[in-house]
């Protein structure tokens, strides 16, 4: 697993082997999420709009908004609602603006209540408007801005007597009247546009007359993050970060699967590959103390990364395989022995592949014949996290029956080493693989005959002594 790429299938395992466990992962999320939004009380925003007339350009806009957000607008409105234990600095974090298209500028404001999210929003409006207002008014200059206000009476004035003037010459009798009534008309127009032209370079009054479109809208629902949000965000996360933990350790997983690697952690050759009939979760053996309990309940005590059993052969084949470890094993030996068959605990497949192997060695035969027999066996389940081998007696050696992919060269080595401290060699490896029974098309199921049910411990033997 550790070199194959990510892809959806194998997240898709993930989620079919581990699903128990990121549901309960998928609820602590929940919780967290909502234990954080009792932390964090739900808040409410309400918006105000103020519409600047005339034309505006964007950088002037922006200088608006940072007005309407500024330390002087917040704290005269947090003078204004008299809120306890509510002064400009808290305000400033609850309180923002925007500009819109339109020469708009939203002004927000975020509070515990409805009620007081609209009053917020209404009361920094207000008092926006009115710093601007100010800010205008201070700039100003009176005299300057009287001057193109008495401009435009004489206009006015002046349009008012060409007007007059047009109306009493000629009305186009002769030649030089129709020359003067044009005339005075020319007059007037460049006038006009001379007014509009003075109108548009003076805005500051039409800048100063910003206009409030209406009270703020009392909120209807929470702002976000509201407590679903962050009851659906927890659940989320804790999903994902479960998927990425099994991603991750996966990833960093040594589990040794070459048969080569098996034998050099264990220090001894191998002597053959096994296969056993996969039963599925229903069979998983039953767990011991209320933690492997749990685990089971979670479904944890299942690898979720083990390659998908492949099919088998008929059942003359698989028994034939042990029969082969059993020729193999009885060649490496040069004489018959007595031999613990160590098996790690936990690994269903190699245990049941032990009791198999402890059966055929048991029908082969005996160590008194005069063409030598299968070793005497006594199969044993020894922790990886703490290894202990029981101490030599009639025993002179040891084989080790596991499944490839499911342990590491640590916990191998660990293995070996209690081994050698009980004073048993290593004579040999047998790797166990799980397997599904090819279908057959008769009604009538092959009888296991060579697979008898037996209680593998420390008392199983594979003949008399």
């Amino acid at each position: 697993m550790s070199d194959d790429p990510i892809r959806l299938a194998t997240i898709g395992r993930i989620i079919r082997g581990r699903w128990r466990l990121l549901t309960v992962l998928a609820v602590l999320g929940a919780l967290f999420g909502y234990g954080t939004s009792l932390l964090f009380p739900p808040g409410y925003t309400a918006s105000a709009s103020v519409l600047l007339p005339g034309q505006w350009e964007e950088r002037e806009l922006l200088t608006q908004v940072d007005i309407a957000t500024s330390s002087t607008v917040v704290d005269r409105a947090a003078a204004a609602l008299g809120w306890t234990g509510v002064g400009g600095i808290e305000l400033r974090d609850r309180v923002a603006a925007k500009a819109a298209d339109g020469n708009i500028i939203t002004v927000s404001g975020t509070a515990d209540t409805p009620e007081r999210a609209q009053r917020l929003a209404d009361q920094m409006v207000h008092q926006f408007v009115t710093f601007a207002a100010r800010i205008a008014g201070d700039s100003a200059d009176p005299e300057a801005a009287a001057g193109p206000e008495a401009l435009r009476q004489t206009v006015v004035q002046t349009s008012r007597r060409i007007t007059e003037l047009a109306q009493a010459a000629d009305p186009g009798r002769t030649v030089e009247g129709v020359q003067t009534r044009t005339e005075l008309a020319q007059l007037r127009t460049a006038l006009q546009e001379a007014v509009n032209k003075l109108d548009q370079l003076t805005p500051a009054a039409n800048k100063a007359n910003m206009v409030v479109m209406g009270p703020a809208t009392r909120p209807a629902g929470e702002a976000a993050p509201t407590r679903v949000q962050l009851v659906g965000a927890g659940a989320v996360l804790f999903f994902l970060l479960a998927v990425i933990a099994h991603l991750t350790a996966a990833r960093r997983g040594r589990r040794l699967r070459a048969e080569p690697e098996v034998a050099e952690a264990l220090g001894s050759t191998l002597l053959g590959t096994v296969e056993v009939l996969d039963e599925g979760p229903a069979h998983r053996p039953a767990g011991r103390g209320p933690w492997a309990r749990v685990r089971a309940l979670l479904g944890v005590d299942v690898r979720w990364d083990a390659p998908a059993p492949r099919e088998s052969g008929d059942e003359a084949g698989r028994q034939l395989r042990y029969r082969r470890v059993c020729a193999r094993l009885r060649d490496e030996l040069p004489a018959p022995r007595r031999l613990l068959v160590v098996v790690p605990d936990g690994d269903e497949t190699a245990r049941r592949a032990a009791a198999r192997l402890v059966v055929e060695a048991g029908h082969a035969p005996s160590p008194g014949s005069s063409n030598g027999g299968c070793p005497v066996l006594r199969t044993v389940e020894v922790s990886v996290d703490r290894p202990m081998v029981p101490d030599r007696d009639d025993e002179t050696g040891a084989l080790v029956v596991l499944s490839a992919g499911s342990w590491t060269a640590a916990e191998l080595t660990g293995i070996a080493g209690a081994c050698a401290d009980a004073r048993h060699e290593v004579v040999g490896i047998v790797l166990a693989d799980a397997v599904r029974a090819r279908p057959t098309r008769s009604a009538a199921r092959p009888r296991d005959a060579a697979t008898p049910v037996l209680a593998v411990g420390d008392e199983a033997t594979g003949g008399a002594r």
